[in-house]
């Protein structure tokens, strides 16, 4: 990271105690904006004492079926995910009904439980994607979750369905005191016609939709450089002289830029960043370190997990841990930097 880069990131983040409640405030990166005393009282137990999240998602197997049976850990088995969070001391673990109901009970009150309540199958065709419920707010409350987390597939055709089933949830998150967890996914044809799913154009305008829903928290990709979309006409303006000024700057400080611009775009709803699909371990280490510059709450990193054999996966936790606890806290909400 650039001087410059790192004195701009310095002076657009938080830095007196009355504002940000200082780096002991658990509650720190929930300031800037207005949470409910239900959400706080369950937000209280998803976070460390500084305020940051470590999350162990374990969703995977509706959305990609039952290829990771073929990891190199015993990753088929939820025994292993819920040993691997007890001894990881994960914030969290995120479960569909089922594994919650059979397996997440055994270590119930050492791992709090993120209940994911919608997915989609790998089978159908990604063009209109729409994540159905597999399970209910009321669910979560009956076993003991203590948040909710939604798939919003933003940009799909059939955001008609998806935004107003969203809007559902939130309802009842607010009715029970629930956190909402939102998974800013960009999906479908419309998306691939203007970038892909993985530029600053998608993964932007997703948190800032989530945000527009009500989530408490938002999860959210890493984003990349896209080229093409300097020429693609389909695209804003903003976006594609965005895209050119970031893809001069060098590899590291692009990928700050970028990293830095999604937590702005939640303007102090906070970023969990996902690790999304499966990197090598310095990789994964650089995505995290960027993330906590850029100001983000935490990670909520699965197939980089437990896909790896336990100590491996151990050791790696440990050091996802040690960023955490040298977060410098949530960025100041105010008017965006242009670029």
């Amino acid at each position: 990271m650039t001087k410059a880069t790192q004195e701009r990131t310095k002076s657009a983040r938080t830095t007196d105690d009355s504002t940000n409640g200082g780096a002991s405030d658990p509650l720190r990166f929930f300031r800037l904006c207005t949470y409910a005393t239900g959400e706080l009282a369950r937000i209280r137990q998803l976070v460390r004492p500084n305020g940051t999240m470590l999350v162990l998602p374990y969703d995977q197997f509706i959305e990609h079926d039952a290829r990771h049976l073929s990891a190199e850990s015993d990753a088929g088995n939820p025994d292993y995910i819920t040993e691997l969070a007890v001894d990881g001391g994960y914030n969290a673990i995120v479960f569909h009904y089922g594994v919650s109901k059979r397996f997440w009970s055994k270590i119930e009150g050492r791992v709090p439980l993120i209940l994911k309540v919608n997915g989609k199958t790998s089978l159908p065709s990604g063009a209109q994607a729409l994540s159905v419920h597999t399970s209910f707010v009321e669910d979560a409350v009956r076993i003991g979750a203590v948040a909710i987390g939604y798939t919003l597939y933003y940009g799909s055709p059939r955001q008609d369905e998806d935004l107003p089933q969203l809007a559902r949830v939130r309802e009842q998150c607010d009715r029970f005191g629930l956190p909402l967890i939102v998974w800013a996914y960009p999906r479908g044809e419309a998306i691939e016609k203007k970038g892909g799913t993985e530029s600053s154009y998608a993964v932007e305008s997703a948190v800032r939709m989530a945000v527009e829903m009500g989530a408490s928290i938002v999860k959210a990709n890493f984003p990349k450089k896209n080229p093409a979309l300097v020429d693609n006409k389909d695209v804003p303006q903003y976006f594609r002289d965005l895209e050119a000024h970031v893809g001069k700057l060098g590899e590291d400080e692009q990928f700050a830029e970028r990293t830095r611009r999604v937590v702005d775009a939640g303007q102090g709803v906070p970023i969990l960043f996902s690790g999304g699909e499966e990197q090598k371990e310095e990789e994964v280490v650089r995505r995290m370190q960027q993330g906590v510059e850029a100001g983000c709450i935490g990670y909520i990193f699965g197939r980089n997990m437990w896909k790896r054999q336990k100590p491996a996966a151990l050791d790696l936790t440990r050091k996802a841990h040690e960023m955490l606890d040298h977060s410098p806290g949530p960025r100041k909400r105010g008017r965006g930097e242009r670029f």
